[in-house]
């Protein structure tokens, strides 16, 4: 009888969490979808063709045991969802938000490949998480044991707040030192309201100080405490920073007022959107009210500036992209959410000038055609030398992707070892780095990714951590040493 509320794509229609109007939600920094009914859940749910070789689960990175969990929501088992569902993922609510669904799990649906429309497993997921916060079903963080050992946790992103959990519930004292003034990273900074609103972060890392895990925010390691000082105080540390570093820009005209990095960009936003005094938002400097906007990159960054100067009121919002539509590597969804917001992209274009005095004015646009293959299989581009034009702008906004810092500067710790590419180098088998007792983990070792492979990352570096320190001799582990600043429970 339960099998036969399943499989029902046959005759139930793909549907999607009711999204709000385009000229009601580009005025603010709320969420755009709501979330599915009970029923509406369950009827999803339910078009699930429990597949005997699932590649929704396959092609997922945490390998969330999809299928059955989908099963248990369409038979109206809610908590025993939230349970599997969580088991596998530190944050499903999140994931189930801004994880591109359409390039992982159900862009390799089954039935989506075979012309039904895949199972909207994120909405299913979102809308079980939210279900479990509201019921009370996400139980309190309790460790398991007290090992009497401390480790330090460098960055509170998704990798670090997932290892800060895992950790903490094995019974280690775990410290999360941040340079921010609030926890969460790139998922309370980087990324806006309208992709995910900041109270589901804040009520994770609640979760998590409630739970015993101590945040050390507006913390510099390299300014406030060398590399080297932070692991003396702990049995071990874990570098999860992230990349934080815009990519340079080669174009000339490129050192005027009004070109700025995305990330400058979206995190003045979003300070703003939580109430903070900024001086560069207010003085105009990062604010698109008004402006002639361009942005340049076609990636999930790119879709987050443009959507974001919309909110903000500016007077136009273009983005270049040097690739044409099919070739970009951001959201479809995305694209096409930015498109109803007003938006306009201007496809096979690249910036080959900055224009202005000492403020730009306009953008000199070179058209680019595709040639062969890169090395992704993807058609390079190429100028074509019969396009080009000017686009006037009072604001550029450069989303060119991100690289790491300079850690061995920046914390003071010379023995660091870092690749070609300044990502952390580690032992692929136990993920430490050149430095005896420091792990890495995230962003900073496989470089800038999805915020799913960073959780990934998070639960399995908290495994060779706890391994590598249970197999050190008492007498070699650093004794657990309270942290000389108090620590803050993050906004």
């Amino acid at each position: 009888m339960a099998q036969n509320k399943m499989l029902s794509f046959v005759h139930l229609q793909q549907a999607y969490p009711a999204k709000r109007a385009a000229n009601e939600r580009d005025k603010d920094f709320n969420e755009i979808y709501t979330s599915f009914s009970h029923d509406e859940a369950e009827t999803q749910a339910s078009r699930c063709s429990q597949c005997g070789v699932p590649y929704c689960s396959a092609y997922c990175p945490l390998h969330n045991n999809i299928p059955d969990w989908l099963k248990m929501t369409a038979e109206n088992r809610l908590q025993e969802a939230y349970s599997l569902s969580s088991a596998t993922s530190s944050m499903p609510e999140i994931c189930g938000r801004i994880c591109p669904q359409d390039r992982l799990c159900e862009g390799n649906c089954v039935i989506e490949n075979a012309g039904h429309g895949s199972v909207t497993i994120g909405s299913v997921e979102k809308f079980i998480t939210d279900t479990a916060w509201k019921e009370g079903w996400v139980e309190a963080l309790v460790p398991e044991a007290n090992l009497g050992l401390s480790v330090g946790i460098i960055g509170s992103g998704p990798a670090g707040l997932t290892a800060a959990e895992k950790l903490c519930r094995l019974g280690y004292d775990v410290h999360v030192y941040d340079r921010h003034d609030r926890a969460g990273g790139l998922l309370t900074y980087g990324i806006p309201g309208f992709k995910l609103e900041k109270d589901i972060v804040a009520r994770r890392v609640k979760r998590l100080a409630d739970g015993g895990v101590s945040f050390h925010t507006n913390f510099h390691v390299g300014k406030d405490a060398s590399l080297q000082d932070l692991r003396a105080r702990h049995a071990a540390i874990l570098i999860a920073t992230g990349v934080y570093k815009a990519r340079n820009l080669a174009t000339p005209g490129k050192d005027l007022t009004g070109i700025v990095d995305a990330l400058d960009f979206l995190i003045c936003s979003n300070r703003k959107s939580f109430g903070d005094s900024v001086e560069a938002f207010d003085n105009g400097t990062l604010n698109a009210a008004g402006k002639k906007v361009v942005v340049i990159g076609g990636g999930d960054t790119a879709m987050d500036c443009v959507r974001t100067a919309i909110r903000q009121g500016a007077e136009s919002v273009r983005c270049l992209y040097r690739r044409d539509r099919v070739n970009m590597p951001g959201s479809a969804r995305e694209v096409k959410n930015a498109e109803d917001e007003g938006a306009e992209f201007v496809w096979l274009s690249a910036p080959e000038s900055f224009t202005g005095e000492t403020h730009v004015k306009a953008v000199k646009v070179r058209g680019m055609r595709l040639g062969t293959p890169d090395s992704s299989g993807r058609r390079s581009p190429e100028p074509d030398p019969a396009q080009s034009f000017d686009m006037e702008a009072d604001l550029v906004i450069c989303a060119l992707g991100f690289s790491p810092e300079d850690l061995p500067t920046l914390f003071n710790a010379p023995e660091l070892t870092v690749s070609p590419w300044g990502t952390v180098e580690i032992d692929p088998i136990t993920m430490q780095t050149s430095m005896e007792g420091v792990f890495a983990a995230g962003d900073i070792v496989r470089g800038a990714s999805l915020v799913v492979w960073a959780i990934r990352d998070g639960l399995e570096v908290s495994d060779k951590m706890h391994n590598w320190l249970q197999e050190q001799p008492k007498s070699e582990k650093t004794a657990p040493k309270k942290a000389k600043m108090k620590p803050k429970v993050p906004a």
